[in-house]
């Protein structure tokens, strides 16, 4: 989540190196789609994805692009947030596991998202409902008609992008070689995960300043969804670590407020968790018929391994797998995902089992 990215530059000391290997600059562009048609029936004469690439594309005899790496990243995250030294750093550069002399880093903002079309750009509350399934189809159409790739070496996602991955592999099997979900459950949003978010989106819709969505500063309720997130990002000894005492705690917590509050908008926001309401892969499991390695944290509080959930579902895909890293000194709880280190040679492994398709 993007919450969790912002402290994420402070909090990871002595993993990652200060500086990652260098890596070619990305490259940003917007990609338009006309006429898209929601699931829920809306439609936006323009949709704008904003989105970065990394390298560049190999072609092959009929010039499609087959060496893509698709990247997704959280919940009012995007695609910017993987340009950090512990990521990119430790990924992108010479040599490195996704080199971009040899890999097509694509990094989209979603729907909603970053740069890309989202409420806050006009329409308010007028924006359609757009879902997980919306995100994806929009993802695969920049891909395909906006970039040519005909087939991706990898799709993988963050959080909420790992979520996305999930429905990637049932939506497209065949469209890639593996997949690699971080911090997610092939689940519907349940129990706790979605208390929290509708504990924010009750709190939006039911405060007097959101107006229906069309106030002109941002309603108060905006500071209980960045305490949520303060609550839900990182792990206990983490938080402890930082903020040892009373005058400490209000400190970092009002520090964390000042930073997020200069750009969380609350439909942006509210938009992004209630996209979650299709997010159901259970029923798709058996059609991923590609490598999936899946991997979580023990001190992740938004897919706590006491459910079990993700050790009892990866029976049900054929060359599915499941890491859950234990709790640690280098583990950020929820926002480990985005520190390559800790799961890297995990990645190294689940693409030496999934070698390229036949071109």
């Amino acid at each position: 989540m993007r919450a969790l990215s912002l402290l994420l530059a402070s909090l990871v000391l002595g993993l990652a190196t200060a500086r990652g290997a260098e890596y070619p600059a990305p490259v940003e562009a917007d990609f338009i789609l006309r006429d898209f048609r929601f699931a829920s029936g809306e439609s936006l004469p323009e949709l704008r994805l904003h989105y970065r690439t990394i390298g560049r594309p190999q072609r092959d005899a009929d010039g499609r692009v087959r060496n893509a790496v698709l990247i997704l990243h959280g919940t009012s995250g995007s695609g910017a947030q993987f340009l950090r030294p512990e990521f990119a750093g430790e990924l992108f550069g010479p040599g490195q596991l996704l080199d971009a002399a040899k890999f097509f880093v694509v990094l989209p903002d979603g729907i909603g998202h970053g740069r890309s079309s989202k409420p806050s750009d006009g329409l308010h509350a007028k924006f359609p409902r757009y879902g997980y399934r919306d995100m994806v189809e929009a993802q695969r159409r920049l891909l395909t008609e906006g970039l040519g790739v005909a087939h991706a070496r990898l799709v993988m996602g963050t959080s909420m992008g790992g979520m996305h991955t999930w429905l990637w592999g049932q939506l497209h099997p065949d469209f890639m070689d593996a997949l690699f979900p971080l911090a997610s459950l092939p689940t519907q949003i349940a129990g706790r995960n979605r208390a929290w978010r509708r504990l924010v989106i009750d709190a939006i819709r039911l405060d007097r300043a959101w107006q229906g969505g069309d106030y002109a500063t941002q309603p108060p309720s905006l500071r209980t969804a960045i305490g949520m997130l303060w609550l839900m990002s990182s792990n206990p000894p983490l938080r402890q670590k930082a903020a040892p005492t009373l005058a400490q705690s209000d400190q970092v917590y009002d520090a964390f407020f000042a930073e997020l509050s200069r750009t969380l908008d609350a439909n942006d926001f509210l938009y992004a968790l209630e996209a979650s309401h299709d997010y159901d892969p259970a029923p798709g499991l058996e059609r991923i018929r590609v490598p999936l390695l899946a991997l979580n944290t023990a001190d992740d509080l938004i897919n706590p391994p006491e459910l079990g959930i993700l050790e009892r579902e990866i029976r049900r895909v054929p060359q599915g797998q499941a890491v859950v890293l234990p709790l640690s000194e280098a583990t950020r709880g929820h926002g480990s995902h985005t520190v390559a280190p800790l799961w890297r040679e995990h990645l190294r492994a689940l693409l030496e089992r999934s070698p390229p398709a036949a071109r």
